[in-house]
């Protein structure tokens, strides 16, 4: 959800990065306008409602029915009732999304990232030095709308150069099942960033979190390159797909990663055949170029530890 490019790459860098500049046209809402309570499910029988003042966008897509307003957390993206990203927590997300891999990753020059219509881990991987990031995204309208309403991962202008391919970041509209098994490219990390696996449905992301993909990407890696994915909740009451990515994580790598954000509640896997990958990632950190905000040594070492149910 939002890097800057340049120096000065931490969190009120990020904020004044993400502040862009508009006309006054622009600052009016735009979309239905009006207020909205969305109930979103967060397990069996449980629900949370966010209330969101002011509607900028409610529009049903090709893919997805997405919802993006004014929340007590700012900006707010919804997609098929549930939040993905907030203006105020998104930072958090994303550098618990990112940074492991990029500590853990051998060098950081090539990348690919699947999902994460908001744009903010590609740009912080061009913040971390990278000088290709292909981002591949199957709706063309979440994407767009994404840069032209959320304060925060691409801005319009940087959207429009990265869908020609002018700079380091390289959109494309199309199925990630298809651009991953169809590529000849080799990346230092593969990102994943979808929304939860649904069980129960046949949601047509859920073929993204299988162990045939997962496969694939691992197969487009350079030596030492890392695989990264949004793994799921943690919390007893929603664990169940979380498990699942867990073990496939198992099957198909030496050295799988976890990383849960005490601040949040998601975690994340990465994939990687290193013997220490925690003292790796720490004996990197001071390195980086990109300088994360809120992931620091004794985060490394402590959410790594990965949940009992996963270690039973």
């Amino acid at each position: 959800m939002r890097a800057p490019r340049g120096p000065g790459t931490g969190r009120a860098a990020v904020a004044r990065s993400a502040r862009r500049r508009r006309g006054p046209d622009q600052d009016r809402p735009q979309g239905t306008g009006g207020q909205v309570n969305i109930e979103e499910p967060v397990g069996a029988g449980v629900t949370r409602v966010w209330h969101v003042s002011d509607v900028l966008v409610d529009v049903r897509t090709d893919y997805q029915h997405l919802v993006i307003g004014k929340t007590a957390q700012g900006v707010s993206l919804f997609c098929d009732g549930e939040r993905q990203s907030t203006e105020f927590s998104q930072l958090v997300y994303h550098e618990a999304l990112l940074v492991p891999a990029l500590l853990l990753a051998a060098q950081v020059d090539r990348m690919l990232v699947v999902g994460s219509s908001e744009g903010v881990v590609c740009r912080i991987a061009v913040a971390a030095g990278a000088s290709v990031v292909d981002h591949v995204d199957i709706d063309t309208q979440a994407v767009r709308l994404c840069a032209e309403h959320l304060p925060y991962g691409y801005s319009a202008a940087e959207l429009a150069a990265a869908e020609r391919g002018d700079g380091p970041i390289r959109v494309h509209y199309a199925d990630g099942w298809e651009f991953v098994r169809t590529s000849t490219e080799k990346y230092d990390i593969v990102l994943v960033d979808l929304p939860d696996e649904q069980e129960g449905t046949e949601a047509q992301h859920n073929r993204l979190y299988g162990e045939e993909f997962l496969k694939l990407c691992k197969g487009l890696l350079t030596p030492g390159g890392v695989v990264a994915y949004q793994g799921g909740c943690p919390t007893l009451w929603r664990n169940s797909t979380l498990v699942k990515c867990w073990r496939r994580f198992e099957d198909t790598f030496e050295a799988p990663v976890y990383f849960g954000s005490a601040e949040h509640e998601w975690a994340f896997f990465f994939g990687t055949g290193l013997d220490a990958p925690v003292e790796t990632m720490v004996a990197r950190l001071a390195a980086l170029p990109y300088r994360p905000e809120t992931v620091d040594e004794p985060t490394l070492r402590g959410a790594t530890v990965p949940p009992i149910s996963l270690r039973r």
